[in-house]
């Protein structure tokens, strides 16, 4: 949204901007309020929903966290929250755009270098089964293209 936005500003400067132009907004603003609702769910719920995902990972493949003799378990959980939040602020303000340039493509490339792949596409494999758990049906179709973005760059 603050990137087409930006955008309109851009192109409307020095002139009022088109019906075209405006039905972004009228678009945009009617979900707000389920966006806000979404966003703070899964705010005041994330170290619920992130141990539940551990926990559905654990069963799927139980030593998934276990890099020989390390444990990367601290990892896991510190790089989830920050997908996580990042992806909920894209979400809250429609910007997948950003989302996908700025943000996963730098934590593909730290999924890579710390040779933990496996463990990124577990956990967002995972992610969309336990998230649905904790929005209605309404409030999980925002977010349901954002964890599949997730999983599509970060597993791949």
């Amino acid at each position: 949204m603050l990137n087409q936005l930006n955008q309109l500003s851009l192109a409307a400067e020095g002139r009022y901007a088109t019906e075209q132009e405006l039905q972004l907004l009228k678009d945009y603003f009617p979900t707000v309020n389920v966006r806000l609702s979404v966003y703070q769910k899964l705010r005041d719920r994330e170290a619920e929903m992130i141990e539940k995902v551990e926990a559905r990972m654990r069963e799927k493949q139980p030593n998934i966290f276990q890099m020989g003799d390390k444990d990367v378990t601290a990892m896991y959980q510190r790089d989830t929250k920050i997908v996580l939040r990042i992806a909920m602020a894209a979400m809250l303000i429609e910007d997948l755009d950003r989302l996908r340039e700025n943000i996963l493509l730098w934590q593909r490339t730290i999924v890579k270098a710390f040779q933990v792949k496996h463990i990124a596409a577990l956990a967002h494999a995972t992610m969309p089964e336990i998230v649905e758990q904790f929005l209605t049906p309404e409030e999980y179709a925002f977010v349901k293209p954002i964890l599949i973005l997730n999983q599509t760059v970060l597993a791949n």
